[in-house]
């Protein structure tokens, strides 16, 4: 799976670049605003929202729990900052979707334990799009988290993100990833449309 998770450059806003990657085959949206006020963030989500029912796509707010019902989103993504999981769950209930953001093990076995539905796993490596990181993983911290998953039995879908480009999915994947979150990577682009449709199928090509 790919989540596209949205920012802005100088040729892109939120919309204009959530269009781009949905053209070219993405089918997860995670809108990011993060120092945006409550309605400039409602002004984009509304389109951002349309686009992704307009191509079938799930819509999540990074955060935003409070807008989740009146943009008519799918679920959210919460940062170790952010609302506490298990409050997030029992705000919107068993049937919207809930990730949570995770740079160890211990993170990821309190967040399933906490009704998450999956998790976003990183930073693979730094980024500039987002502040205040996490100590970088790698590859090898990956393999070494998903090794501990494995015995201790949660099977709870993992998102790798934090810098990954296309050449890198495949052997993150590889180290037991389910799926992966781009952001520069797929802006940055030439043709973001054209690397996105790209990625997913090295995505499809790893899994076969």
């Amino acid at each position: 799976m790919l989540q596209f998770i949205t920012h802005t450059n100088e040729r892109f806003d939120e919309i204009s670049g959530s269009q781009s990657v949905l053209e070219g085959g993405c089918r997860w949206v995670q809108l990011r605003m993060k120092g945006a006020s409550d309605e400039e963030f409602l002004r984009v989500g509304r389109e951002v929202g349309r686009l992704c029912r307009a191509f079938g796509a799930t819509f999540l707010l990074d955060d935003r729990v409070h807008l989740v019902e009146e943009l008519g989103a799918d679920g959210v993504h919460v940062g170790k900052r952010d609302m506490p999981v298990a409050e997030v769950r029992r705000r919107l209930g068993p049937d919207r979707i809930v990730g949570a953001t995770a740079n160890t093990f211990e993170d990821i076995r309190l967040a399933a334990e906490a009704g998450a539905d999956y998790i976003g796993l990183g930073p693979f490596r730094f980024t500039e799009t987002k502040q205040g990181l996490s100590p970088i993983l790698g590859l090898e911290g990956y393999r070494a988290i998903f090794a501990w998953c494995r015995t201790a039995g949660i099977k709870l879908p993992v998102v790798a993100i934090g810098g990954i480009t296309a050449a890198d999915v495949a052997s993150i994947l590889d180290a037991g990833a389910t799926g992966i979150a781009l952001s520069g990577a797929l802006l940055g682009a030439a043709d973001p449309a054209a690397e996105t449709r790209k990625i997913i199928e090295i995505i499809k090509n790893s899994k076969s």
